[in-house]
């Protein structure tokens, strides 16, 4: 069985493109270009990140050109980026980064409420040791069915009671239960821990009640 992956570490790329704060514009536009990327981490000493130079911090440039190349009525903050030269210039300050160890979760859940489509990954001094994308994060869900199902199997359902007869189904990361389960009370605790496991798409339960003898 394939661990499941639950940390960032588990998913970023360690070898990150990044710049430092005297790196023109242009040097910039060619590394995005040349490397399929919408954001570079900006560095100072050793590798620390200072910040983070996006498609977005470039756009004001061309955003607010003028034909006489005067900028006019225009943010501060905006007409100062539309003139910018550097990264140190340019760049979002201070950047929004994320640990190796933190979960996956949790850097989705940073990059949807900071609006970030990657993450620089440091390390407790601030140095760079990677990045964490949009792409990365989902690529807990090319995991094979089997694989979650055998998870399931192996650190979900020995939690049941004895005398629960479980078993789980997974096909496109739908995971099925199937079988008898007396304490329906249960199945919330078992679909959370089910939905715990990096890959699961959506939970289905088809279970039943065992008839209870008559003595």
């Amino acid at each position: 069985m394939t661990a499941s992956p639950h940390t960032v570490a588990d998913v970023m790329t360690h070898t990150a493109v990044a710049v430092g704060g005297r790196a023109s514009y242009k040097e910039i536009v060619e590394l995005m270009n040349q490397w399929k990327v919408s954001a570079l981490p900006v560095l100072a000493g050793e590798g620390r990140v200072i910040g983070v130079v996006s498609e977005a911090d470039l756009l004001p440039k061309e955003e607010y050109r003028v034909d006489d190349g005067i900028l006019r009525d225009r943010p501060i903050a905006d007409t100062a980026k539309a003139g910018a030269v550097y990264a140190e210039d340019l760049m979002s300050s201070p950047a929004v980064t994320v640990h190796a160890d933190a979960t996956i979760a949790e850097a989705a859940r940073i990059m949807a409420r900071r609006h970030v489509k990657r993450l620089p990954v440091v390390d407790s001094l601030g140095l760079l040791e990677g990045v964490v994308s949009r792409g990365d994060l989902l690529k807990v869900f090319l995991r094979s069915d089997e694989d979650m199902a055998s998870e399931i199997r192996s650190t979900v359902l020995p939690d049941l009671p004895a005398a629960a007869r479980v078993d789980v189904a997974v096909e496109d990361g739908v995971v099925t239960l199937r079988g008898e389960l007396r304490d329906r009370a249960l199945l919330p605790l078992l679909a959370r821990a089910i939905r715990a496991v990096e890959g699961v798409v959506d939970i289905r339960v088809d279970l039943r009640s065992p008839e209870v003898v008559a003595r």
